[in-house]
């Protein structure tokens, strides 16, 4: 086994090696994964863990873990670092466990800090009547546009990953699901193609383009003639997958 944790939640290392040994006995489950399963555990100290479990990978997966690659929980948790140390948000990372047999590896956990957010960036696609709808909007723009001034490419730019904590009018967002990452510099088309995933809807599309435009001191019909090209594309790949799984799924009745 490979434990790791923060230097600052050592304190908590054996209720963390506890919670990870009863994972599927205890614990609050969070959300409805179908892959990767969350759980929530509160300390004595009030802090509540989030901890996510890793499906086993396939075999193939398997061996490349093992021997090439660095595991998802491992990456998450060095991904959380990483975005600290340029002050970019993501809930505290604490610890991350590896389950390697000789040859293969196998499960794998990330925990976190579970951070209660008052919205989350889906909230903004789905509810147009939120209280300042377009200056959060604006504002995660503008957090996105410091993202990749950082060199950050978050390649699970999703709605469902930034959440949004709202701190006597000032906004304030997290990343979430980190395991996906590139650190490097950006160009333009890379940029904007980067939103492709957060949201079907036009009039979102245009007011994250002129945000960004202004950020970037570009023309605002070029950044979002590309942003809505890059999201109707992103939007047709979607939907094709989903309708060949339903194909799939009808035909092994």
């Amino acid at each position: 086994m490979v434990e790791v944790y923060s230097e600052k939640y050592n304190y908590l290392s054996t209720f963390v090696r506890q919670k990870i040994e009863s994972f599927q006995e205890e614990g609050e489950k969070l959300g409805n994964g179908d892959r990767n399963e969350i759980k929530l555990f509160k300390c004595e100290d009030g802090l509540i863990l989030n901890i996510k479990s890793f499906k086993v990978p396939n075999l193939i997966n398997q061996v490349a873990y093992k021997h090439l690659r660095k595991s998802k929980a491992r990456r998450s948790f060095e991904y959380a670092q990483k975005l600290q140390e340029l002050g970019i948000g993501t809930p505290d990372p604490i610890a991350y466990f590896e389950f390697p047999t000789a040859t293969l590896f196998k499960k794998s956990f990330y925990v976190s800090e579970h951070l209660k957010a008052d919205y989350t960036f889906r909230d903004l696609t789905h509810n147009f009547d939120l209280p300042n709808h377009e200056e959060i909007l604006r504002a995660f723009t503008r957090f996105t546009f410091q993202l990749h001034e950082n060199q950050v490419l978050f390649l699970d730019h999703s709605p469902g990953n930034t959440l949004i904590k709202i701190n006597n009018g000032n906004y304030q967002f997290y990343l979430v699901d980190l395991n996906r990452m590139d650190f490097k510099p950006l160009s333009f088309e890379e940029r904007i193609k980067n939103f492709a995933k957060l949201t079907d809807q036009k009039s979102i599309v245009e007011v994250m383009s002129d945000e960004y435009a202004q950020c970037l001191g570009k023309d605002y019909q070029k950044v979002f003639n590309l942003m809505w090209s890059e999201t109707v594309k992103f939007q047709e790949k979607f939907h094709k997958k989903r309708r060949l799984k339903k194909k799939i799924k009808f035909w092994k009745k």
